[in-house]
Formats: structure tokens, sequence, C-alpha cells
């Protein structure tokens, strides 16, 4: 083979390499859910919750952006888990207009929940444009609580021993995480609920010891392998997906989000978190 027929053929080669992965990124691993299993160890856990499951879902994103029959598939999908406790922890909706609030009730009309308890966050997006838009979340609070999720707006809420510490959002109006910690009780079995990761690095914990579950990152919904996300919408970029020790007694559970801002994901397929309780 000539010079000029090789490089035409690596030509070739490479846009259909490149048409491919796009294709992938567009079409294949924003709806390819993986269910990702792992142990949760909680300080003052009863013993009769010990073996008892608790079901992450992060960042549904009901809107304009994509297809949300997936949601309300992947929520069919998951219910046959059958879940003790469901936690959804913000960004429910991509608001642009009021729309938003019909297509959510069509998707929680189909929710997961709880057979103990089903509990849920606000997320940025959650308060519409500027994250400034008090009428949207209260919206948002009220079609979820028909549904049958309760919202915790810096809340703590107690179910058969375990005690849930929800925070309002950290960009948007109403996030007071310091009053809130302040009076939490280190003796119960406590999980935190916190969209944003970077709350963790503020000066308001008080000493907690314990999980934290956010969401927020989506894990950057592209990446390339063996490298960090290119974009992050965090101040600390070691906060990207996963389980993160916090080293100060803490450990902070970043789920990579079930729905999308955007219909492209590349090596950070959507997520759903399932935990087992144990003790610590």
């Amino acid at each position: 083979m000539n010079r000029r027929k090789f490089l035409k053929r690596s030509f070739w080669s490479a846009v259909g390499v490149g048409l491919a992965s796009s294709l992938y990124a567009w079409q294949v691993e924003p709806f390819w859910l993986e269910y990702v299993r792992l142990k949760m160890p909680i300080k003052n856990l009863p013993n009769h919750l010990v073996g008892k499951t608790l079901m992450q879902i992060s960042d549904i994103h009901v809107g304009e952006r994509f297809d949300y029959q997936y949601i309300i598939d992947s929520f069919k999908e998951a219910q046959a888990y059958k879940p003790d406790f469901v936690v959804y922890t913000g960004d429910f909706v991509s608001y642009e207009d009021e729309t938003q609030f019909q297509q959510l009730r069509e998707v929680m009309e189909h929710a997961v929940k709880g057979s103990i308890a089903t509990l849920g966050i606000f997320g940025n997006h959650d308060y519409g444009h500027g994250w400034a838009m008090q009428e949207v979340a209260d919206e948002i609070a009220n079609i979820n609580e028909e549904a049958g999720i309760t919202m915790l707006k810096n809340e703590q809420a107690e179910y058969e021993g375990l005690n849930f510490i929800g925070f309002d959002d950290y960009w948007a109006l109403n996030f007071d995480g310091a009053s809130l910690m302040k009076i939490y009780n280190a003796q119960k079995a406590n999980v935190v609920l916190c969209h944003n990761p970077d709350v963790c690095d503020l000066p308001l914990w008080n000493n907690y010891q314990g999980w934290i579950l956010a969401g927020h990152t989506h894990g950057g919904q592209c990446k390339a392998p063996f490298l960090p996300p290119p974009m992050l919408p965090v101040k600390n970029t070691r906060y990207s997906a996963g389980e993160i020790d916090l080293y100060d007694g803490r450990t902070l559970y970043i789920n990579r989000a079930l729905g999308h801002l955007w219909q492209v994901r590349f090596n950070v397929r959507p997520e759903i978190t399932i935990f087992e309780l144990t003790q610590d």
C-alpha cells in the first residue's frame, strides 16, 4: 500500500470511529442504566434495620432535553428491587416553563417508593431560572408530596430509628445547613441528603460522623478513560462521582444521575444506587 492510500484509509477509519463514538454517546450510553450496589455502615443503626436497603435516585431532570419516558421506564424497573427507603437527591426538572410541572406529574405517578419511607430534597434546577424562583420549588414540592415523597427543606425526619437530615439546595434561596447541623443528634443513626457536594467543604458539620448522599455533578457526563471529567459544576474537583472518604469520619457518595442535562454521556453511565444498611 502506498502512502496516499494509507492516509486515505486512515482518514476514513478515523471518521468511522468518530461517528460510531458519537452515536454511542448520544443514543446508547445515556439510556444504559447501571445499578450500583454498596454496603452502607451506619453508626447507631438499630438491629432491625440491618440488611434493609436504601435506594438513591438523583437528578432525573424531567423536561424537554431528552425523552423522559426513559425515566418512567427506569422507575418501573427499579420498583422490582423493593427498596425499604428511597431518597431523591434533587434536580427533579430541567425547568424552562410551567410545562415541566405536568411532565413531572406524569413521571412521578411511577415514582419508586420505599416500603418504610420515601424522601426528597431540592436541587438548584428545582428553583427555576437563576435558581431563584420560589414558586417553582413550591410547585415541585406539591407534586412530589402528592406522589408520596416527603420533601425535606433544611429538616430532619426519622423512620424506624434511621434519621434523615435533608439540606435545601446550596445555590438556591433557602440553604441553611449550619442551623440544621447545630441541632442534629449524634447518638442517632443519621444520613445526610445534600444535592451539591461542595457543601462538604463548608464549616458547618459540627463533628458529624456518617454518610452524605449527593448528586449534582452527573459525574461530568463525559470523560476520557483514566482522566478526570473536563467539566464539573463544583469548586472541589475531587467531587466527581462515587464513594469519597472525607478523612474525618464522613463518607460522601455522589450519584452519577439518572437523567441528563443534555442527552450525551461517555464513560459515565446513568446510575441508581442501592445501599445495604449495616452497623458501623
